[in-house]
């Protein structure tokens, strides 16, 4: 068999700072970190406690106060023993006690690691690890409560069920292939596509929540475009609450997109002022306008803003349609009329009802505020709207929805072999019945590990931080 190495690695992030954590994993950790530490014996220390002593050098002079905490294997993060040092955060230390551990026997951690070891040992499961990387990663409210959703495993757990329904019908279609001669039916075939319907409409569902999810983990992308002087670049510094954007009444002053982030309440939003969209034959500012169209197809969210003079000239249902052609289905499109302040609140109900058709319209002044509280919640309610109430089922990584829409196919196909109905004798013959089934089952089991490669493993774990 082989040797099983111990590893060691900073786990904090780089550079000075109060304190450092160094961590060392494997079955020699603690015999090892016991060469260089000068206090109480480590290795009859109990598991879960931690213990002050000294750290040594590799030429045997004291380098730091340190606390040591002890957690045996197999109730550890990674299964095996683990020792983590807590030192002072000079960056001289940290290389130092590096420097101690790697002379005394071990050996540096790649990259994920050690969280690689607490998926190999059974600790996690692969959708679980890939949570732990969402937590370090995660920047907003948001993003941190759907990685501690995930992480929780009920994400796995529900993969793991629907795994099952269909490895139990699949079973009776194998059982059907080994008593091929005998022309025998075990797997009734309209339970088979009961299941196979339920299942197909539960990993749509799930697949379906890849884009508000992932907008959130990542931050919202907000597109604002609009024609010249509509106010774009005063709505991103009104949302910004600074002047981030230079604003002036020269058409075509920005030729090129200017992004910033915005955090409301727990959510990202990733705000990206545009060109004016126009009709010029100045090249530059061509090419702003083609930017401003292709931020706008890929952002979650677009805002289109127009003014009551746009609405009263016809100008802005043409500039939404020119629009609507670059966007992607999965676009949500809002209608911001601005300089509100301009007309009467009576007008601004008949502005709203001529308005080009959206997901949202809205009547805001960039220059007085007004309304603008309202446009940053219509943007969350659009990002977030129909996602299910348990986080732990909403899907943020394009792994896993690469392998739900694998699962779909496979699904899928099944159901077209099964016949149109329940009424009707099946179309494919059992072996390629049992093919689709086998090709579903295999790619939900990628989502968890149950079913992997030491590539995959190695490309999911190689993103991880070194130290994690």
């Amino acid at each position: 068999m082989e040797q099983i190495s111990t590893i060691c690695a900073i786990s904090t992030p780089p550079g000075r700072g109060g304190i450092a954590v160094i961590r060392v994993s494997g079955p020699a950790a603690i015999d090892i970190v016991q060469k260089i530490w000068k206090g109480k014996p480590l290795t009859r220390a109990t598991s879960h406690t931690a213990h002050l002593g000294t750290i040594i050098d590799a030429d045997g002079a004291p380098l730091d106060t340190a606390v040591a905490t002890i957690f045996r294997q197999p109730t550890s993060f990674t299964g095996e023993n683990i020792v983590e040092i807590s030192v002072h955060g000079s960056t001289y230390i940290q290389q130092q006690l590096l420097h101690s551990l790697l002379t005394a026997g071990c050996v540096m951690a790649d990259p994920g690691e050690f969280t690689r070891r607490a998926f190999t040992n059974g600790r996690l499961d692969l959708a679980e690890a890939e949570a732990v990387a969402d937590m370090i990663s995660a920047s907003s409210k948001a993003a941190h409560r759907l990685a501690i959703a995930q992480l929780k495993g009920r994400f796995s757990t529900h993969i793991n069920h629907l795994r099952e329904q269909l490895i139990e019908i699949a079973s009776l279609l194998e059982l059907e292939l080994d008593f091929s001669e005998e022309d025998v039916t075990f797997a009734d075939r309209r339970q088979l596509r009961t299941i196979a319907e339920n299942i197909l409409a539960t990993v749509n569902r799930l697949a379906s929540t890849f884009a508000s999810g992932r907008a959130i983990h990542d931050g919202i992308p907000v597109a604002i475009v609009g024609q010249p002087n509509a106010g774009k670049s005063s709505l991103l510094n009104a949302l910004l609450n600074s002047e981030r954007a230079i604003v002036s009444d020269i058409p075509g002053t920005t030729r090129d997109t200017v992004e910033d982030t915005l955090d409301i309440n727990g959510h990202i939003i990733r705000l990206i002022d545009t060109a004016g969209i126009r009709h010029t034959d100045d090249p530059i500012e061509n090419l702003g306008i083609q930017r401003a169209l292709n931020q706008a197809a890929l952002a979650h969210i677009t805002i289109l803003l127009t003014t009551p003079q746009e609405i009263a000239t016809g100008s802005a249902t043409s500039i939404a349609s020119h629009v609507r052609e670059h966007l992607a289905p999965n676009t949500s499109l809002i209608i911001a009329i601005n300089k509100s302040d301009t007309v009467s609140p009576h007008d601004i109900t008949d502005l709203i009802s001529q308005a080009p058709i959206a997901d949202s319209t809205i009547a805001i002044s960039a220059k007085t505020g007004s309304n603008i509280d309202t446009l940053t919640q219509n943007i969350i309610n659009i990002a977030t709207a129909g996602l299910p109430a348990d986080e732990s089922l909403i899907v943020t990584n394009a792994r896993h929805h690469a392998a739900l829409t694998q699962a779909s196919h496979a699904l899928s196909a099944l159901l077209t072999g099964l016949g149109r109905s329940s009424s009707d004798e099946a179309i494919l013959t059992t072996d390629l019945l049992a093919e689709h089934l086998r090709e579903a089952i295999h790619s939900l089991a990628n989502i968890t590990g149950d079913i992997t490669t030491d590539t995959l493993l190695s490309t999911i774990f190689s993103k991880f931080c070194v130290g994690k």
